[in-house]
C-alpha cells in the first residue's frame, strides 16, 4: 500500500521561531531547513503546497525549472508510487486529486477562515472542515484515524502559531486579519476611510513578549505530536512545515501579507517517516 501522508502546516511560524524552541518530536523526524514560501499569507501559500509545490530552497546559478523538476520527483519517495511525475499533476496542478487517482482518501483540517470549506481550496478533497476553534489541533489529533486497507492523505493548517498566539486571558490588543478586513469593509467605507481608526503600533517590548508566545506554541503543537506519531503506521510520510513567516518588529514591520521582508518568507520545513 502507497504510504500515508500528513501534511503539517503551522501558520505564521516563522524560521526561528522553531529554532528557538524545544522540539522533541519534531527533531525525531530530523532536522529542519530553512525554506521560504512561495506567498506571504495564508490563501496563496496554501494553494501553491497543494499544487505539489513545497516551501522552496533558494539555489543560485540554476534554472528555477529545475527546482521545481527535482522538488517534484520527490513525490516518489514520499508516498512510494513510482509513476508519479510532474505530468501526473497535469493539468489540475492539485496534489489532492492526484492522490484521489491513486486511491487515497484525502482529508483536510483547517483554522483559518479564509481556508473555509466555501473557497476553492476545498476542491478535491473528501473531507473538508473548518474547527470550530482557532486553536484546536488537540481535536485534529484525535479525530485522525488510519483504516489498515485505506491509504489517507491529512492536511492540516493549525491556527496555535498564528496571532494571538494563544494568549487567551491576557490584555492582548486585536488585529484582523484580512478575513477579518473582509467582514469589516463595509463599515470602513462607510465611516469614510477615517484615518483615526488605526491602530496604535506594537512597541518593542511588546514585538518580543508576542515573538516568545510563538516559540511557546511551537512547543505546544510539538507535546501534541507526540499523541500523533502513536497513531500514525509505520508507512506513514510526514512533513511540517509553515505557509509563511512573521515580523515582530524588524524594519517597522509586524504581522505578514502585504510585507516584502525576508522574515516574512522563512520558514521550517522538515519531512522523513513517522518515527
Amino acid at each position: 500500500m502507497p504510504n500515508h501522508l500528513v501534511y503539517i502546516i503551522m501558520d505564521s511560524c516563522r524560521y526561528d521561531s522553531y529554532q528557538a524552541a524545544s522540539t522533541p518530536n519534531m527533531d525525531k523526524l530530523g532536522l529542519a531547513e530553512r525554506r521560504y514560501s512561495y506567498a506571504s499569507w495564508t490563501s496563496p501559500s496554501h494553494y501553491a503546497m497543494l499544487m505539489g509545490m513545497v516551501p522552496h530552497t533558494s539555489p543560485r546559478g540554476v534554472f528555477a525549472s529545475e527546482v521545481y523538476k527535482h522538488e517534484f520527483a520527490k513525490w516518489v519517495d514520499r508516498l512510494g508510487i513510482p509513476n508519479l511525475s510532474f505530468k501526473t499533476f497535469v493539468p489540475q496542478l492539485s496534489l489532492p486529486k492526484v492522490l484521489k487517482d491513486q486511491g487515497y482518501r484525502t482529508i483536510a483540517r483547517v483554522s483559518l477562515p479564509v481556508l473555509n470549506q466555501f473557497t476553492s481550496i476545498n476542491k478535491f478533497f473528501d473531507d473538508y472542515k473548518l474547527m470550530g476553534n482557532h486553536n484546536d489541533f488537540a481535536s485534529m489529533v484525535r479525530e485522525i484515524e488510519f483504516p489498515t486497507q485505506e491509504p489517507r492523505f491529512y492536511f492540516l493548517n493549525l491556527g496555535e502559531t498564528h496571532y494571538p498566539y494563544m494568549l487567551e486571558g491576557e490584555d492582548l490588543p486585536h488585529i484582523s486579519g484580512v478575513h477579518g478586513v473582509f467582514k469589516k469593509m463595509d463599515e470602513f467605507i462607510l465611516a469614510g476611510n477615517d484615518e483615526q481608526s488605526e491602530k496604535t503600533f506594537f512597541d518593542a517590548e511588546e514585538m518580543q513578549r508576542l515573538h516568545k508566545q510563538q516559540i511557546k506554541c511551537v512547543e505546544y503543537v510539538d507535546g501534541l505530536l507526540a499523541d500523533l506519531f502513536d497513531k500514525c503506521p509505520a508507512n506513514t510520510h510526514i512533513i511540517i512545515t509553515a505557509d509563511h513567516g512573521e515580523l515582530f518588529g524588524e524594519d517597522g514591520y509586524f504581522g505578514h501579507g502585504p510585507v516584502m521582508h525576508e522574515k516574512c518568507f522563512e520558514v521550517p520545513f522538515l519531512e522523513g517517516i513517522n518515527p
